[in-house]
């Protein structure tokens, strides 16, 4: 099987506290800069499973004075993408293919998003491609899932 990604490494060598969080935090938005609309911070990673933190500030408003919903898609998809790069193996690549949302309640403080597979996918078996869905689930300061949104990735060999 295939070796870790180099992103997925890069988390193992920073210290496990809010400095090195934010250090690959901010590595990441370097890489995907649209991520930083959100301000991210990964504070949780490890195969099949990511948490990310993102906090409620006037850039993320809609006219309600809550957190966008298109901006909890946003922290979903780094979820989503930060648990992939922690998953699937240097031999094979990933790339989002669809995004279902539910938008439960209003969001009314910062977020946490939680992205956890249920099962480890076999690698190996994946000769040709295949969809992995990636549910992430997003809550409030309180622990009320206010977002849920399912993930399909589309995973290959390299």
């Amino acid at each position: 099987m295939g070796k870790e990604t180099a992103t997925y490494r890069g988390w193992k060598k920073l210290p496990d506290n809010r400095i090195g969080h934010t250090l690959f935090s901010l590595g990441m938005v370097a890489r995907v800069p649209y991520f930083g609309t959100v301000l991210p911070s990964v504070v949780r990673l490890e195969p099949g499973l990511c948490e990310v933190t993102a906090p409620k500030w006037f850039g993320i408003h809609n006219h309600l004075g809550t957190f966008h919903a298109i901006a909890a898609c946003n922290l979903a998809e780094v979820a989503m993408g930060m648990l992939s790069e922690a998953t699937v193996p240097d031999t094979h690549r990933w790339i989002p293919k669809a995004m279902n949302v539910q938008y439960l309640a209003k969001a009314n403080s910062g977020l946490r998003a939680v992205a956890k597979l249920a099962e480890m996918p076999d690698f190996a078996s994946i000769t040709e491609g295949r969809e992995v869905l990636v549910p992430v689930s997003i809550y409030d300061k309180s622990g009320l899932e206010v977002v849920h949104a399912d993930i399909t990735t589309w995973v290959t060999p390299k």
